[in-house]
């Protein structure tokens, strides 16, 4: 009888080392299939911006010139277009992200911390067309009649409020990038702030801390959480494409003045791509597409290494 039932465990337990071995198996294939498309794209866009790596080498990224006329490349407007306006971005957005996510956290009442919260994850649902229009009709004609003549005036012997005043250009797509990034960075932070074990503050108001020193354990607590919420900001300013195609201005040129536009990679793209009229034209923008797709990763593991080593700073203090 003993013997009967030791059987039937052996065999049971059988079983559910063949569902565990299955499971396994295959959550593996799955995370090595999203790791081979990740490679797959990557060499797919390298054959295929071949003919352009092949022409003008390292000079692709150095160049500043891009006149498809004359097929001449160079991404170097571009790159200085996106990493410009990116930063920016998140020099503006960065502040209003981390002030209203501490309001929302920390001090906001019960009745007003859902809605608000609420309406801050709405942004991060609106389509990017939809904040290229209202880029287009408001903020545009609002920095042409009214900011820019005001920087320039107080504000115009630094290089970068100087210039003929478009409306359309550098300054109007980092406000709008800043718009676009501002509920991702609100929502991770306020979450991750939230997620503090609220006796800490407690303690520290225990001891006599003011509400404000309290607020500063928390945001300590929550720095590692905070800057990785940045770095996705980051990383979808980056790759912003409509919204900054409608009001960045559309010219490949470097220029220290915030009023006159640029050019992006992913906005050069989207707007050449079906213009693409000849092989080594085709081949630039997809070279120019590889170099975003580099960019990208290499900021995903610079955020990654950068939280890694803080939270491990943090842990041996």
């Amino acid at each position: 009888m003993e013997k009967t039932k030791s059987v039937k465990k052996s065999v049971k337990s059988s079983r559910i080392n063949i569902g565990d071995f299955i499971y396994e198996k295959l959550t593996l294939i799955f995370a090595v299939i999203v790791f081979a498309m990740i490679i797959l794209m990557g060499y797919e866009m390298y054959i295929n911006s071949k003919l352009s790596i092949d022409k003008f080498g390292w000079d692709f990224i150095t160049e500043t010139t891009w006149d498809p006329v004359e097929e001449i490349y160079g991404a170097l407007p571009s790159i200085y277009g996106t990493l410009v306006s990116s930063f920016l971005a998140l020099m503006i957005a960065v502040p209003l992200s981390l002030a209203v996510a501490v309001y929302l956290a920390e001090s906001a009442p019960g009745w007003l911390e859902k809605p608000l919260s609420f309406m801050v994850e709405l942004l991060a649902g609106v389509p990017s067309i939809v904040y290229g229009l209202w880029g287009i009709f408001v903020l545009v004609p609002w920095l042409r009649e009214e900011v820019e003549p005001f920087l320039n005036e107080h504000f115009g012997y630094l290089p970068f409020f100087d210039g003929p005043m478009y409306g359309f250009g550098m300054l109007a797509a980092a406000i709008i990038l800043s718009i676009m990034v501002l509920p991702i960075i609100t929502s991770i932070s306020r979450d991750i702030m939230k997620s503090v074990p609220s006796v800490q503050k407690e303690a520290a108001l225990a001891l006599g801390a003011t509400k404000w020193e309290a607020i500063k354990i928390v945001l300590k607590n929550s720095k590692s959480g905070i800057l990785g919420a940045v770095m996705l900001g980051l990383g979808r300013a980056i790759g912003e494409t409509m919204a900054v195609t409608m009001v960045i201005g559309n010219r490949p040129i470097i220029s220290e003045s915030l009023f006159d536009p640029g050019y992006t990679m992913a906005s050069i793209i989207a707007n050449e791509f079906t213009e693409a009229t000849t092989e080594l034209y085709l081949s630039a923008l997809i070279e120019l597409a590889l170099i975003l797709f580099v960019i990208t990763i290499i900021i995903n593991i610079a955020a990654r290494l950068l939280v890694w080593s803080l939270e491990k700073q943090w842990k041996q203090n």
